[in-house]
């Protein structure tokens, strides 16, 4: 009897650190004492582990069972250790011939020994790899995701008698087990469409584009039937692929929100994340108890997050977007530490113009007061609409523009304008760090037009006149560097700087 080692994963928001499993078996009074910051549900795993062992007919001898899990000061939440004590305390029993130390674990004990999958199987593995580490036991459940991780040697099991015959142990070949499958929450959306199906609305066709090639936010201001939801139901279609490193930490927030389905290989296509506007804080942020988990705009990382009539969501959750939407990541802090999730999205906001929603044009259909369109419009702070970069009045379609014979342009014809834009802004962005206009930072900016007075002039005056605040005119000059993008000019002019304050100030559908 003595000390035997294994290998796990500790995961806190999507960092991950790799945790060294020692169990000792000491010739005492029988016990079992698990120690190193486990939570509940990693507590219960005593309990887990004893059954699986005996139902795999490995059972243990009565001795005084230490298992330390190192480095004790960090926290660790979950049931994805249990595999890894398991396998430390056959090593400490002297049932194993080769050493499993080495070697990463992952997954969930049954009580009768079969494995089950766990969440956060690519994030965990990632840090394996990214801490030297090249072996990994999981799941086989979760083999096609872990494999999905380029410089992992990675071994599917479906059992616990498996796993002690991998490594030699002198028992009989374990019999074929059904393996547990794997759970994935259904988040499907329906396709985004097309901007075929878009009549009219000429300026929020535009404002879309612009949004797209640039990576910019938006706010829709129409009435009901307007087309503010279908408009934003379709800025996915026209955004690229994601590249592989992006591919990969979408993919991670998912696995960890227990909604990727790993037979579809990576996340390629920017996610659509649309909550209800009765949705918590807890819901689009993230939270729970212990290590919060991603919420919303977590999932909608490098894609959309819409929040459709949202003055009608709560302030508070409005309010808790202003940090992503700065620093392009959510940072929840809890007891047992603080989990750092990415959530570098677009917003789009889409809001009618009055509670009623009838008053645009002229209003006259309107039936609330002055008081009550006050009210309604300042349920979206000054603070986090002054951080929305395009902010457009979306007209109720005319009969003239029905009748119109010509089809609109189709999504496909705006990506390609959109990927055009992009790939210009990459190449002058290249070595910086940032990818698109919208994560510039508004110094960069002017540095890269000084000595063009004519350009900044208008920025200068709207800012003097406190028409902008200073964070605002940085945002008109990202946009009017994404107008310049989308000409193939390779700096914005006077008419673009103009042409993004209009953007803005929600005058380009007057």
């Amino acid at each position: 009897m003595g000390l035997g080692r294994s290998r796990a994963v500790a995961l806190v928001g999507l960092t991950g650190s790799v945790v060294e499993v020692e169990a000792y078996l000491a010739a005492s009074v029988p016990g079992f004492t698990l120690v190193g910051l486990p939570d509940t549900s990693l507590s219960e795993s005593r309990d887990r582990v004893r059954a699986a062992l005996t139902s795999s007919g490995l059972a243990l001898p009565p001795r005084k069972i230490t298992v330390n899990l190192t480095p004790a000061a960090l926290p660790k939440t979950g049931s994805a250790y249990d595999l890894a004590i398991a396998v430390a305390l056959l090593a400490g029993a002297g049932v194993l011939e080769r050493d499993p130390s080495s070697v990463v674990h992952l997954g969930e004990l049954g009580l009768d020994g079969r494995l089950r999958p766990v969440r956060g199987v690519l994030p965990a593995v990632r840090a394996g790899v990214e801490a030297g580490i090249e072996r990994f036991v999981v799941p086989s459940a979760n083999l096609e995701e872990a494999l999905l991780v380029p410089g992992a040697t990675v071994r599917g099991v479906d059992s616990l008698a498996q796993v002690a015959h991998l490594y030699g142990a002198d028992v009989p070949p374990p019999p074929a087990v059904e393996p547990v499958p794997l759970e994935v929450r259904s988040v499907e959306h329906s396709a985004p469409g097309d901007l075929e199906d878009v009549v009219g609305q000429s300026e929020a066709r535009e404002a879309l584009e612009v949004a797209a090639a640039g990576g910019h936010h938006l706010f829709l201001v129409g009435p009901p039937g307007a087309g503010k939801t279908m408009l934003a139901a379709r800025l996915p279609g026209i955004l690229p692929d994601l590249d592989e490193r992006a591919a990969v930490e979408v993919t991670a927030v998912h696995s960890l929100a227990g909604a990727f389905d790993p037979h579809d290989g990576l996340l390629r296509r920017p996610p659509f994340e649309d909550p209800h506007h009765t949705a918590t804080a807890a819901a689009v942020v993230g939270g729970g108890s212990g290590v919060p988990r991603p919420g919303a705009a977590s999932r909608a990382h490098r894609g959309v997050l819409f929040l459709d009539e949202a003055p009608e969501f709560s302030g508070k959750v409005l309010e808790t977007l202003r940090q992503p939407l700065e620093h392009g990541e959510i940072v929840l802090h809890r007891a047992a530490g603080a989990a750092r999730y990415p959530a570098r999205f677009q917003l789009v906001l889409a809001a009618n113009p009055c509670p009623c929603g009838m008053a645009s044009g002229r209003g006259e259909s309107c039936s609330c007061s002055v008081t009550q369109r006050r009210r309604y419009a300042s349920r979206l702070s000054g603070p986090l609409m002054d951080r929305v970069d395009l902010q457009i009045d979306v007209r109720a379609v005319s009969r003239a523009e029905l009748a119109v014979s010509s089809p609109p342009e189709s999504s496909a014809l705006v990506a390609e304008r959109v990927r055009g834009a992009r790939e210009r802004a990459a190449r002058r962005l290249e070595g910086t760090g940032w990818s698109t206009n919208a994560e510039v930072p508004g110094r960069w900016l002017r540095e890269a037009l000084r000595g063009e007075r004519s350009v900044l002039a208008p920025l200068e005056q709207a800012t003097s006149r406190r028409v902008l605040t200073m964070r605002g005119a940085d945002r008109v000059l990202r946009v009017a560097w994404t107008l310049a993008d989308l000409a193939g000019r390779a700096a914005p002019s006077a008419e673009d700087v103009g042409r993004a304050m209009a953007l803005r100030s929600r005058e380009s559908a007057a």
